[in-house]
C-alpha cells in the first residue's frame, strides 16, 4: 500500500469536515470529487450555488456541502465573532461583513473557529501569506507552541533512506531565517508531526554545510546553538547536529563523519537552517527524485489549516486533505 493510501485509510476511519474555500479554481472541484468518492473527508465548498455549479461542471460533487456567505444563516454570527476577535485592531461590523462576504479564506477560517468545520486546506491560487494571515489573526497559535512553522511530507520512491523513503523537511514553507531558538522549536514540532503522520520514531538532523565542527562560520554557529537548545528543551527527542545531508541520511557516511551520533545515517526529519535551503531542498527532491511532496503542512496553529503549493495538482490537494484530517483526529485527543 502506498504511503498516502495509509493516511487516507486513517482519515476514513474517523471522517472529519474540511473546508475548501478556493472555489474559483477547477483543481478544488477535481480534488473534492476524488475526496468524496473515496470517503476521505466531508467537504465544504465556500461560494454561491451558481458559481459552484458552473465551476464543477462534469464532476460529481453532490456529496459536498456548499456554503454561500451571502445567504448563510451563520454569517451574522461570524461577523460578530470577527469583530470581537479583531476589536483591538479597530475592526467594525461593516469591515467584518466586507471581509467575510468577499474573502472566502477568512470565511473558511471562521467556520473552523466556530466549530462548523474541523480544518481547512487552501493555497492552490493564494500565497502562503494570504492563507496563513486569517489563521494567525483568528485561530492563533496552539497552546504550548512557540511559533507556527511549515513542513513538507516527502515520499521518495524506491528509497532506502529515512522511513522507507518518508521524510519531513522543515521549515520549507514559512519561517525565512529562524534564529537558534526558533530552529529548535521547529525541530520539536517537526518530530511531533513525523510521529503523527508516519507512525515511526523521529530521528531529527539539524542540517548544515558542516558536520560536527568540520567548518567554521556564523551560519554553522546558528545550527550548533539550535542543536544545543533543542537537546536541552526536548531531551526525549532523538536529535543531533550540526551535520551535512549525506551524514544525516547515509549510514556509511554518518558512521564516518559522526561515529558517536545515534541520528547520523538514520535521520528521517531534516531541519534546514533557513527557508532558502528548505525550499530548494524539497523542490530538488520532488523534481529530480520524483518524490511526492505534500505541503507546506503547517504546525503550531490552534486548529489544522494547511497551505498548498500554487503548482499543486488535484491529487496533491487530496493528499493534503488526508493529512489535515489526520491532524484533526489528533486535535480531538
Amino acid at each position: 500500500m502506498a504511503f498516502i493510501d495509509i493516511l487516507k485509510a486513517k482519515a476514513k476511519a474517523n471522517k472529519k469536515t474540511i473546508v475548501l474555500p478556493e472555489t474559483e479554481d477547477r483543481r478544488t472541484y477535481e480534488a473534492a470529487a476524488k475526496i468524496l468518492a473515496e470517503g476521505i473527508a466531508n467537504i465544504v465548498l465556500v461560494g454561491s450555488e451558481e458559481a459552484v455549479k458552473k465551476g464543477s461542471e462534469g464532476l460529481d460533487i453532490s456529496g459536498a456541502t456548499v456554503v454561500d456567505p451571502a445567504t448563510s444563516e451563520k454569517t451574522a454570527a461570524y461577523i460578530d465573532k470577527l469583530v470581537e476577535l479583531r476589536s483591538k485592531k479597530g475592526m467594525t461590523p461593516e469591515q467584518a461583513k466586507e471581509i467575510l462576504l468577499n474573502q472566502y479564506l477568512y470565511y473558511g477560517v471562521m467556520m473552523v473557529k466556530m466549530g462548523d468545520a474541523d480544518g481547512m486546506v487552501s493555497g492552490a491560487c493564494h500565497s502562503t501569506a494570504d492563507t496563513l494571515r486569517p489563521c494567525l489573526q483568528i485561530l492563533k497559535t496552539k497552546p504550548g507552541t512557540k511559533l507556527v512553522s511549515a513542513f513538507f511530507l516527502m515520499i521518495v520512491p524506491d528509497c532506502e533512506y529515512g522511513a522507507n523513503g518518508a521524510f519531513v523537511f522543515a521549515d520549507s514553507g514559512l519561517v525565512q531565517d529562524p534564529n537558534p531558538e526558533e530552529l529548535a522549536a521547529i525541530a520539536a514540532s517537526s518530530a511531533e508531526s513525523f510521529k503523527l503522520l508516519v507512525g515511526e520514531e523521529p530521528r531529527v538532523a539539524m542540517l548544515s554545510h558542516s558536520t560536527m565542527g568540520s567548518a567554521k562560520h556564523a551560519l554553522v554557529d546558528k545550527v550548533v546553538e539550535a542543536t544545543k537548545i533543542a537537546k536541552e528543551q526536548y531531551p526525549d527527542i532523538k536529535l543531533d547536529g550540526e551535520m551535512q545531508l549525506d551524514a544525516a541520511i547515509v549510514p556509511s557516511v554518518g558512521a564516518s563523519k559522526a561515529p558517536n551520533s545515534d541520528v547520523a545515517g538514520k535521520a528521517n526529519v531534516l531541519i534546514f537552517p533557513n527557508l532558502d535551503a528548505g525550499n530548494i531542498g524539497y523542490k530538488l527532491v520532488q523534481r529530480l527524485g520524483k518524490a511526492e511532496a505534500y505541503g507546506p503542512v503547517t504546525q503550531g496553529i490552534a486548529a489544522p489549516v494547511n497551505d498548498l503549493s500554487r503548482g499543486c495538482s488535484a491529487d496533491d490537494i487530496v493528499g493534503v486533505v488526508a493529512i489535515t484530517a489526520v491532524q484533526c483526529q489528533a486535535a480531538d485527543k
